[in-house]
């Protein structure tokens, strides 16, 4: 297997082609060893100069969707993210449910009052010691970083709010602010979210407890990741606030609104237990 091919990533950056990285993503997706070894030799003997890692990613994708469906489902992950887009709204209700089901009580699109103004939260969580406001910033462009004027003026929303909220004494302390992103931050964003202490999540920030390992640790993904679903059907879904595939397996009469049919829900239903039970998930290529 040749790895001194070049790749074309996303940015439209040059980087060598990594068997490694590769193999490390197509095991996350849950497949077995024999199958993921089948698909490396295939992609391996498909390179050709500046290939795309989309194209490597779609290629995987189709491969994996051959040997079952729910492999391909996790390997899309970070493309099913993007789909919680255009508007950016399902991906705070996705980030909701996130911390849902990490302990908190949440609160959607909420208006508080600062000190010197009203603001818009996107969401207000709570759990037994305290609350947290938490902004989210959706990039449906995924070269987009979030650089450091998002943690400024998230910072100073969140200032102005504890300031006021802090002064009652009725309350539980507000203790932290979060700025979550479907993408990456440049480095003075991580800088200054470090210095101000402004809790940052995005797709690989924090290591190891980043979006993608919260994801992967609860089995929460997001229903754009079904392979079976169409787009019309996922956009309804989204529209009633079913963002996970845990909550079509709790609201499942909603696929009859939709009106599928007995075999095909039978089907979706067993791809979305497949995925909230299995606890891998794919990193993207680039």
């Amino acid at each position: 297997m040749n790895e001194q091919f070049e790749v074309i990533k996303s940015t439209g950056e040059k980087a060598p082609f990594s068997l490694k990285k590769l193999k490390a993503s197509l095991k996350k997706s849950g497949a077995s060893r024999q199958v993921v070894e089948h698909i490396v030799q295939t992609i391996a003997n498909e390179l050709y100069p500046e290939i795309t890692t989309a194209e490597i990613h779609n290629r995987a994708f189709a491969l994996l969707k051959k040997e079952q469906s729910t492999f391909a489902s996790k390997y899309k992950l970070k493309k099913a993210i993007y789909e919680l887009g255009p508007t950016g709204f399902p991906f705070e209700r996705f980030v909701g449910q996130l911390l849902n089901y990490s302990g908190y009580t949440v609160e959607v699109g909420q208006i508080v009052q600062g000190f010197c103004v009203k603001h818009e939260i996107d969401i207000l969580a709570e759990n037994s010691d305290c609350f947290i406001l938490v902004e989210c910033k959706f990039h449906s462009d995924k070269t987009k970083k979030s650089n450091v004027k998002d943690p400024l003026y998230i910072h100073s929303r969140f200032s102005d709010v504890q300031k006021l909220w802090n002064g009652a004494d009725d309350k539980k302390l507000l203790k932290e602010g979060w700025l979550v992103t479907n993408t990456r931050f440049t480095a003075d964003a991580l800088q200054y979210g470090s210095c101000a202490k402004l809790f940052l999540l995005g797709w690989n920030h924090p290591k190891d407890n980043a979006l993608k390992d919260r994801i992967d640790r609860f089995g929460l993904y997001p229903i754009t990741v079904s392979t079976l679903l169409t787009k019309r059907e996922k956009d309804f879904l989204l529209s009633r606030d079913v963002v996970l595939c845990r909550q079509l397996l709790g609201d499942r009469f909603f696929l009859d609104h939709l009106g599928v049919s007995d075999t095909r829900k039978k089907k979706i239903l067993e791809e979305m237990k497949m995925l909230c039970t299995l606890n891998n998930m794919q990193d993207a290529i680039d």
